[in-house]
């Protein structure tokens, strides 16, 4: 009975193996050879940074108006952390940038395959949103300059934290920062009107202005927790620190100014607080976007406080950072722990606007200018609904999860909701979880379907263009290929057990 038992495992792995060779044809590359029977297996850890800064002149992305770069007030990285446990190898890249098409992401994991032989599974890479940033998620094929540029300098951080792979040691921890996550959306009284773009109503606002009188209530919860992982050398020396935090961004940022927001505030603030502000190879400190598609810092409930331009990222992001210190002293560090990746790709379906939405659409953008509209956006979302019947049917996404030890990471290509993130925190196998949000490309926004009856500019035809059971999908896969990682590894110990 043991035997079939083992039989069944062995089986589970193989099967296992061959479907994510089947499903993945984009994954070059092998893995590392398995450590020689009888040697010690050697946890090894690297990072490194490439400067991605533009060119002034390129329009700054993220807000309704686009402005030229002026001015550069602190420079843009691709940050990159490089595990190998002996037997696998993950590479973590967080990017600069408000967000990267799958485009380019895809055609990043092909050069770093290229050079390294790391799989792409095995690469996750992943943008900040910073709204401070020029574009690097345009339809143009083929790259733009800025894009070839951003592409070759993630190949490039990747292959210098490679080089820089020592011994290390690993560990992780969590902590709270409730003061500066809020959920953005706001149901509203009943009885107060709110009209959405295509003549309908919603029943919660965004960003509705601090003490409206109409306010009701936030339409969610956020995710205060702030997780982070903690890599040193075998001798101590702190090599990188990677986190995790469900802000949208922070913002105060002259309009025609390049800035990396929070994320890149938080690097700094993590390195000066260690004192390792001089250390070789760098130090190198990252801070990756959680699910955070309607939480931002602002407290509608309260009063607005007025901030001097980049005060207020400094603000947040130095409260975030000391409370990842307070929780550091307390990391238990592991000299060698599994690593494991899997990716899949999910088909979504793209939503379409009906017949009355494309004539009310063709209406909009062909009357005359002395027609009042009822919403500041009508325009611009006729635009986006009509480009949505450019696109095809379904789309493929990709759903990605990273096991370190027992941590799970997940990876979403969406701007994502707080509750989806709680949610996988919640179902999650592994203990404890988080996930990265705006990885391995950028589809929009990712309410979940009890939102989608709510309204609201996130789930607006062409800010999201998804269907809208997408979230259940995509926290179903995740859980899967979570749960698929924790029986490869039963299967390991029974294979163990019985040798």
């Amino acid at each position: 009975m043991k035997m079939k038992r083992l039989n069944f495992r062995l089986s589970v792995i193989l099967l296992h193996g061959f479907a994510a060779a089947f499903l993945q044809p984009y994954d070059a590359g092998a893995r590392i050879p398995p450590a020689e029977e009888g040697e010690r297996q050697v946890f090894r850890a690297g990072a490194a940074t490439a400067n991605i800064t533009p060119l002034l002149g390129g329009n700054i992305v993220g807000n309704w108006k686009q402005f030229p770069a002026d001015h550069v007030h602190d420079e843009l990285y691709a940050r990159c952390l490089v595990l190998d446990d002996g037997d696998n190898r993950l590479a973590f890249v967080l990017v600069d940038n408000i967000g990267l098409k799958r485009e380019l992401t895809d055609e990043a994991r092909r050069l770093i395959a290229e050079h390294t032989g790391l799989p792409g599974s095995h690469v996750l890479i992943a943008a900040t949103h910073t709204h401070s940033s020029v574009r690097a998620s345009g339809t143009d094929q083929p790259f733009e300059d800025y894009e070839a540029f951003i592409i070759n300098r993630i190949s490039d951080a990747v292959r210098m934290a490679i080089n820089n792979l020592e011994p290390a040691r690993i560990g992780w921890g969590a902590g709270n920062v409730p003061q500066h996550v809020f959920v953005r959306r706001w149901k509203m009284k009943p009885g107060t009107r709110h009209p959405d773009p295509f003549g309908g109503e919603d029943r919660v606002v965004m960003n509705p202005g601090h003490q409206n009188p109409d306010l009701l209530e936030p339409a969610a919860k956020p995710d205060p927790e702030v997780s982070f992982i903690s890599v040193q050398s075998a001798g101590g020396r702190p090599i990188a620190l990677l986190a995790n935090y469900s802000l949208h961004y922070v913002g105060g940022v002259p309009g025609s100014h390049i800035s990396a927001d929070y994320f890149g505030v938080f690097a700094d603030t993590i390195r000066t607080l260690l004192n390792a502000e001089k250390l070789d190879p760098p130090f190198v400190a990252m801070m990756s976007n959680g699910t955070s598609g309607d939480v931002n810092a602002n407290d509608y409930g309260s009063a607005a406080i007025s901030y001097r331009p980049y005060a207020r990222m400094k603000v947040v992001a130095g409260n975030v950072a000391r409370e990842v210190m307070r929780s550091y002293t307390d990391v238990q560090y592991r000299d060698w722990v599994r690593l494991d990746a899997a990716m899949e790709e999910l088909t979504l379906n793209v939503r379409k606007p009906d017949r009355e939405m494309i004539e009310r659409a063709n209406w909009v953008l062909s009357r005359p200018d002395t027609v009042t509209p009822m919403h500041k956006h009508e325009e611009a979302y006729a635009g986006r609904i009509l480009q949505l019947l450019e696109w095809p049917d379904q789309i493929n996404v990709i759903v990605q999860a990273f096991r370190i030890g027992d941590l799970g990471v997940a990876a979403i290509p969406f701007e994502t909701f707080a509750e989806i993130g709680l949610e996988i925190k919640a179902k999650s196998p592994f203990e404890p979880s988080f996930t990265i949000g705006l990885a391995n490309g950028i589809y929009g926004y990712l309410p979940t379907p009890r939102q989608h009856k709510l309204g609201g500019y996130e789930t607006w035809m062409g800010t999201n263009k998804v269907e809208i059971r997408a979230s259940e999908k995509i926290v179903q896969k995740t859980l899967d290929l979570f749960s698929g990682m924790q029986e490869m590894e039963s299967a390991r110990q029974v294979i163990r057990t019985s040798e």
